[in-house]
C-alpha cells in the first residue's frame, strides 16, 4: 500500500476522535481525571467591511486519551 499525507492525515484524525470517545466514556471515574480532563482552545476571527461580513468559529478539545490516541494512530501508519 502507498502511504503519503492524506492517509497520515486521516489516521491521526481518526486516532483523535477514538481517543475522545474513550475519554468521555470514562469521564465518570474518578481515578483517571487527569487524562480525561479536556484541555480547551477556541479561535473565532471576524472580518466586517460593511459590504461583506465574514464570521467563523474553530472550538478544540484536547485530552491526554485524545493524544494517546493520535499517537497510536502514527504508530499504527508507520506499521502499515
Amino acid at each position: 500500500m502507498k502511504k503519503n499525507g492524506w492517509i497520515l492525515l486521516i489516521f491521526i484524525i481518526l486516532g483523535l476522535l477514538a481517543g475522545a470517545l474513550v475519554a468521555r466514556w470514562l469521564a465518570p471515574v474518578p481515578g483517571i481525571s487527569f487524562l480525561t480532563k479536556p484541555i480547551e482552545a477556541s479561535w473565532s476571527p471576524a472580518v466586517d467591511l460593511y459590504v461583506l461580513s465574514f464570521n467563523l468559529s474553530l472550538h478544540l478539545q484536547f485530552s491526554l486519551f485524545s493524544l494517546i490516541g493520535a499517537i497510536i494512530a502514527i504508530w499504527l501508519y508507520r506499521k502499515m
